[in-house]
């Protein structure tokens, strides 16, 4: 895929699953890596954290919280799009083995500089927290929220399950 064909690809998105499509393509074709079998839950936590993928699990969490907070001050869908491909493509290096901090960040950071180019939200997300970049500044959590929400049809095998 080109630049132009990632940047049509993130912008036409509707849901979590079209947008794991774009990261699983994207690291594939910066890192040669894949992995299958991953599921989506969306949970209320605290606003500093966005996701998280716990090590030796298939389960990525997104921020209920954060992305509700996120859509209304977002300018664009493809800025609120970018936020999310940023916040899945971090988890998912994670649950590709990359546990160092500093590195995910890295190469969150150049994968998107790779497949979108350098004047692209998704670029700008990477630099720093992406939820710096969408939430309002004087933003405070208000209660604990609710449990774990399983994201249905997040990925869709590219094989049967049973080879």
């Amino acid at each position: 895929m080109s630049k132009e064909d990632f940047r049509a690809s993130l912008e036409k998105s509707k849901s979590y699953s079209d947008l794991f499509v774009i990261v699983k393509k994207a690291v594939k074709k910066v890192l040669g890596r894949n992995r299958s079998g991953l599921l989506l839950y969306l949970s209320d936590l605290p606003l500093g954290i966005g996701a998280y993928h716990s090590v030796g699990t298939n389960g990525i969490v997104l921020n209920r919280k954060v992305l509700e907070v996120a859509s209304r001050s977002a300018k664009t869908d493809a800025e609120m799009n970018s936020l999310i491909f940023s916040l899945l493509l971090h988890e998912y290096l994670h649950s590709l083995g990359y546990l160092d901090e500093s590195e995910v960040r890295r190469l969150v950071y150049n994968i998107s500089l790779e497949v979108f180019g350098k004047d692209h939200p998704a670029v700008t997300m990477s630099l720093g927290s992406p939820l710096t970049k969408v939430l309002p500044q004087d933003l405070h959590d208000e209660d604990e929220g609710s449990g774990l929400e399983l994201v249905r049809d997040f990925e869709k095998p590219d094989q049967p399950y049973i080879a």
